[in-house]
């Protein structure tokens, strides 16, 4: 596990609209782009093997290349090569960052100033949420995939801890990016439960199917 004094100052990032990654979650990637082959190669260089995952900003008729101030930094921990040379990776979610300033130079992928101050939780053990109710959380779950015709293994979902439950639905759930950057900046794992469960009633609300009773 990496700690707070093990953290650069800058990393590359992977500006990526509705990908979200989490503090000890992991998010899959399928990389093909040359300038983000040539980040990975870069990567597998360093000790720590980080890469921040930050949202482009929703700017209407705008570039992409305004950036969210706050993404979080994944390891690289699983790594292979197609035969076609492309790569599918995975990132373990290590901590959140705030954006200092972009990195000017000739590499072809961004890179960024950031800091880590604000976010010493991440590093720290698995967040609880003793306010947690898990089977009103499941049945609105339910309600929700029906909603979006999502399917799942409910047995695992039932089995399955509350931090790696509330994250894992956080970072695949097809919310929008905006959203996501809400559930990304969620202080703590019960405020991000809170705000997914204010994103599926809504879902819910629009589509006819909420209940009266909402989940706390």
């Amino acid at each position: 596990m990496l700690k707070a004094a093990d953290l650069p100052d800058t990393i590359p990032i992977f500006p990526l609209p509705g990908a979200l990654m989490l503090p000890r979650a992991r998010l899959p990637l399928h990389i093909f782009e040359p300038r983000y082959l040539a980040m990975l190669d870069d990567c597998m260089k360093t000790r720590e093997r980080l890469i921040g995952m930050i949202q482009p900003r929703t700017v209407p008729g705008g570039s992409s290349a305004r950036l969210h101030a706050i993404g979080c930094a994944g390891r690289l921990t699983a790594f292979s090569e197609t035969e076609d040379g492309r790569y599918m990776i995975t990132l373990t979610g290590v901590s959140r960052f705030r954006m200092a300033s972009e990195v000017e130079g000739f590499a072809p992928y961004r890179r960024a100033n950031v800091t880590w101050s604000g976010f010493e939780r991440d590093l720290g053990p698995t967040e609880t949420d003793a306010g947690f109710d898990k089977p009103a959380f499941l049945d609105l779950l339910q309600r929700y995939f029906r909603a979006v015709d999502l399917s799942t293994d409910w047995g695992s979902l039932k089995e399955a801890e509350e931090e790696l439950l509330i994250n894992s639905l956080s970072m695949l759930c097809p919310f929008a990016p905006e959203e996501k950057q809400a559930l990304l900046e969620a202080p703590s794992l019960a405020t991000r439960r809170e705000t997914l469960v204010t994103l599926m009633e809504f879902v819910l609300r629009s589509q006819g199917g909420a209940s009266e009773d909402q989940v706390q």
